[in-house]
């Protein structure tokens, strides 16, 4: 047995291993040692090996899935051994000692999974594989749960961006890759030849070429044929459903970074988990479906404009007809997860409730197209939803003769095929029932004939059925000619057969055999049968979350008084009445009112300078600007009594910073990489939000960099910035700067006492208001005593002096000073360019060196 486990191992060596034996998983050696810390389990020990114990540990296999989800959850891949073949088998193969034979069936990873106990319904679980050609990045993701399947070519600098948005259960990559993430599993380098991912993809979807599917580069199809080998391997040959792939364009989404995503908190809160974030605040789906199209569409709001005000229009239907809009969600609510449900069946894991779900979400699916299909003026996009509802009738109907009403999960006991459907089936159900009653009579009768009222028959699966008495009643059946056979005896009863028992028992196990083989080929027919339309059962999918998702955000909006927002060509973000829907609901909890504010940013006006106090409500008005930008590409109306935007290509978010100790980077620098990396990115369509730059350092080194950040926004990016600070000096760049609009956040001291209105409006603030702060913080009254004092000081030097800012008005201008070391570089580079080597002699090459220096130094 030990010989087959290790070379079961060997094919397993990167992930713990659960060996069947009986009605367990059993691991051993260091996978038992892992196993059993991570889930708390005894660690026993089985025999030797090499002289020594060998660890062991285990877990039931009719409850594996429980343990298999904490194991995934921390990180661990197993590998699935199970019997292939009957002990009876194993010795007609091998005599009676044989081993029953095992293999690996499965292995179970993070991004492989299907079935619901291992799966949060309302998020998505992608498996990412990365591939490299050509200097370009391949990305495909699968969720094979639901079949969705796509592919992207993307620059080196957009990785982190991609990976943000799908928060990947699982990343592959090629064993020979460089400066892959962190937590990437690597794999052979061949599944990740483009030529091989080609040929793939050809053979899993039968075609001849890709190009209906769209022009895939080799970096895409690298990426590709790596993540179908994976799932290959992952499922021992029997592939999980993939749609066709999708093509996803760079440009066709607003690219959001990993540090906006995190600042924003769109999808996930700082703290961890859903709530707190955006998409809790939004979420109104009422199914597993919609909820992961929302996720997905805050995720990579669109860029086109047109796909955006389809969606726009969907969500004005619903929001205009409250009646219309509850019934749907009504409908909806009511709707297995058709998508999850196929997925399983697909891969080879669902079983006959699985069918059922199909069954009844598709008949529903009918019904709700009818309904629809009644309603006046329907918007485009529902137009086009509507077809992918319909067309499964032959599959309902047949399905709704063939199934029981709710079939179980569990397909060993029977009972999933209805009464009716098949004849020579009911007839060895007939047979069996009749079977059972006539074991009932006959055990009346032994306890009539042996006068024995406590006598039963029972059934397991090792003796079948038996005759059972107490001991001490026993006695009378031991005779030899009473009839029966001692089988077994156990404390307090002994077990007995008997010829008329075994003639019944025959008969019933055999029709019940039958029987279960005869449903089983039901099943399989009936899976083939719904397995033909998968492409269209996964549109009806896609459809109904679409429904939910329009749905939802109407109700939201009609929840929150949101607006449709109005989309342009040229850069502008005007709101009017913006509110951050995530605070906003947080103090409506709390029975206040949230302070709505404007924002006009134009292309005369493109750049907001807001200065004003601490907790005076800066970074909620960055924050929800950039929320609004978010929710209105998403398809979402905002909320906001008025908005009119155009398109961000680009989000950027720099608004509070933290440590990460990890790479070697203080929070100051952390500041620093987000806002380079924001300098370096951005376009005029984008959309930027900074909060406090330069904050993490001196006075003056902070000033600097923040004074130069503003000019390079304003001067290099030309985009719609909003740059919240406390560096007052920098309100003297509205005088330089045409584009920069100085506004602040207001507030008022009350009888000594700070009163902030969270109100924004036009000019700098008069002062930070630091102290009154730190006061309504709690800070000891001895401590702001001696703060105001030394505040009086500083305020009376800067008088005195000019203060921090004194000598910048005589600055140059930024784009100036930007220019001048090109100038410089072009110049050396000419003179450089006139010099011929091979023609200096050495006291040439020594006068040609100190005139390039003196060019320098006059440049």
């Amino acid at each position: 047995m030990m010989a087959q486990y290790l070379a079961l191992k060997a094919d397993a060596a990167d992930c713990l291993l659960f060996y069947r034996m009986g009605d367990f998983f059993e691991l051993f050696f260091d996978d038992a040692k892992i196993a059993a810390a991570a889930l708390d389990i005894a660690l026993t020990a089985r025999g030797e090996h090499d002289g020594r114990p060998i660890p062991m540990c285990g877990v039931p296999a009719h409850s594996a899935e429980a343990y298999l989800a904490r194991l995934i959850k921390a990180g661990h891949r197993v590998a699935l051994a199970d019997q292939i073949e009957t002990p009876e088998q194993a010795k007609k193969r091998a005599g009676s000692k044989a081993l029953v034979g095992r293999a690996i069936i499965r292995v179970v990873t993070a991004g492989t999974l299907t079935e619901e106990t291992l799966l949060d319904a309302r998020a998505a679980n992608w498996l990412v594989a990365l591939g490299e050609a050509g200097g370009m990045l391949g990305l495909a993701a699968a969720d094979i749960s639901t079949g969705r399947f796509e592919v992207a070519e993307i620059a080196p600098e957009s990785l982190g961006a991609e990976l943000a948005r799908l928060g990947a259960a699982e990343i592959i990559v090629s064993e020979n890759a460089d400066h892959w993430p962190d937590g990437a599993f690597p794999r052979p380098r061949g599944d990740f030849d483009s030529v091989r991912g080609e040929a793939r993809l050809k053979s899993l979807f039968g075609v001849a070429t890709l190009d209906g599917f769209g022009a895939f580069g080799r970096a895409e199809l690298a990426a590709a044929g790596g993540l179908v080998a994976y799932l290959d391997h992952a499922g021992k040959g029997s592939l999980p459903f993939l749609q066709a792939p999708l093509r996803r364009a760079p440009t066709a989404h607003m690219m959001i970074d990993a540090a906006t995503r995190e600042s924003l908190e769109l999808t996930q809160a700082q703290g961890g988990g859903r709530a707190g974030s955006l998409l809790d605040s939004i979420d109104r789906t009422v199914t597993g479906a919609g909820a992961r199209l929302l996720a997905a569409d805050l995720g990579a709001p669109l860029a086109e404009r047109g796909l955006i005000e389809a969606r726009h229009d969907l969500v004005a239907f619903w929001f205009d007809d409250p009646h219309e809009r509850e019934g749907l969600r009504v409908a909806l609510k009511a709707l297995p997860d058709i998508g999850r449900a196929l997925g399983r069946l697909v891969a080879g894991r669902g079983g006959p409730r699985d069918l059922g779900q199909l069954r009844d979400g598709l008949g529903e699916a009918r019904m709700l197209r009818e309904r629809l299909g009644r309603l006046a003026n329907p918007p485009v996009l529902l137009g086009d939803l509507l077809p992918r509802l319909d067309g499964h009738g032959a599959l309902v109907e047949h399905l709704s003769r063939a199934l029981v009403a709710a079939p179980p999960i569990d397909v060993a006991q029977g009972g999933y095929i209805a009464e009716g459907y098949d004849a020579a089936l009911d007839e060895l159900r007939g047979i069996g029932g009749d079977g059972r009653r006539a074991i009932a009579a006959l055990e009346a009768r032994f306890r009539t004939q042996t006068g024995i009222a406590t006598l039963k028959i029972r059934h397991n699966g090792v003796l079948g059925y038996h005759v059972e008495v107490p001991a001490k009643s026993a006695d009378a059946l031991m005779a030899q000619d009473s009839g029966f056979t001692h089988r077994q005896s156990l404390a307090g009863v002994v077990r007995f057969n008997a010829p008329e028992l075994h003639e019944l028992a025959l008969r019933v196990t055999q029709s019940g055999a039958h029987a279960l083989a005869a449903e089983a080929a039901h099943l399989e027919a009936l899976t083939e049968e719904a397995l033909a339309g998968r492409d269209a059962i996964a549109a009806t999918a896609d459809a109904l979350a679409r429904l939910d998702v329009g749905a939802a955000l109407a109700e939201r909006a009609a929840e929150g008084g949101w607006s449709r927002p109005t989309l342009v060509d040229h850069p502008c973000l005007e709101i009017e009445g913006g509110r951050h829907p995530v605070v906003e609901a947080a103090v409506g909890r709390a029975g206040e009112r949230f302070v709505a504010n404007d924002c006009r940013l134009s292309e005369g006006e493109r750049v907001w300078l807001v200065t004003g106090p601490n907790m005076g409500g800066k970074s909620t008005f960055l924050r929800q600007n950039a929320l609004i930008a978010v929710l209105a590409q998403t398809g979402s109306f905002v909320p906001a009594a008025s908005a009119r935007l155009g398109l961000v290509d680009r989000l950027f978010s720099r608004v509070g910073a933290s440590d990460n100790l990890a790479r070697g980077r203080s929070t100051f620098m952390v500041e620093m990489v987000e806002t380079a990396a924001i300098l370096a990115q951005a376009t005029p369509h984008s959309f930027v939000i900074l909060d406090e730059v330069g904050r993490g350092t001196s006075t003056y080194d902070g000033l600097a960099i923040a004074w130069a950040v503003v000019e390079a926004v304003h001067e290099v990016n030309r985009c719609r910035c909003l740059f919240a600070t406390h560096y007052h000096e920098l309100t003297r760049l509205a005088e330089r700067l045409d584009a920069l609009s100085l506004h602040h956040v207001r507030a008022r001291e009350w009888k000594g006492d700070l009163v902030l209105l969270h109100e924004v409006a036009s000019g700098p603030a008069d002062r930070s208001y630091g102290l009154a702060v730190a006061k309504l913080a709690g800070l000891p009254p001895a401590v702001l005593s001696r703060a105001g004092a030394v505040l009086k000081k500083l305020e009376a030097g800067r008088a005195q002096t000019g203060g921090l800012a004194a000598g910048l008005d005589d600055l140059p201008l930024f784009a100036a000073m930007a220019a001048a070391p090109e100038d410089a570089r072009d110049a050396l580079r000419d003179a450089l360019a006139a010099i011929d080597a091979d023609a200096l002699s050495p006291r040439d090459a020594l006068d040609a060196l100190y005139r390039l220096k003196r060019l320098a130094e006059e440049q």
